[in-house]
């Protein structure tokens, strides 16, 4: 009586787990430069409007920035609008002091958001300058005569 014992695979199981290690390791290089790796940063100047603090899960500091001039868009004119997220709890607390005035924020620009990061895919993590605005108050004008 012969039995009938296959080889063992050892080519097939190397394979698998080469496999398997290259598909982890793209994975992880996926979500690293997708969440983690900033590949733009700068600074941007504007009046800052707000920064609040909201979310329900998690917790995130947003802030929205009005740059000086316009830009059309589709035809359209509208204020330039900076929306951006605030990881450092410091940062976020000095811009809550200094709503209405003039801003210079440095940001990082990722391809991802994540929830505990915030909003936005773009996160201020230093303040430049902060230079009080001009009052916007108008002068009340008397009448014309007839």
């Amino acid at each position: 009586m012969s039995e009938n014992v296959k080889p063992p695979r050892s080519g097939w199981k190397k394979f698998k787990i080469i496999a398997l290690a290259i598909i982890i390791l793209g994975l992880a290089g996926f979500v690293g430069i997708r969440y983690y790796y900033p590949y733009g940063e700068g600074v941007k100047t504007g009046q800052l409007n707000f920064v609040v603090y909201k979310g329900v899960v998690f917790k995130t500091y947003e802030g929205k920035l009005i740059q000086t001039g316009f830009w059309s868009n589709s035809g359209g004119i509208q204020s330039n609008e900076f929306e951006f997220s605030i990881s450092d709890p410091k940062i976020a607390d000095s811009l809550m002091h200094a709503g209405g005035q003039i801003v210079d924020l440095h940001y990082k620009e990722y391809f991802g958001t994540l929830p505990w990061r915030g909003h936005s895919r773009y996160i201020v993590d230093d303040i430049l300058k902060i230079t009080p605005s001009r009052s916007n108050a108008m002068e009340v004008m008397p009448p014309v005569a007839e």
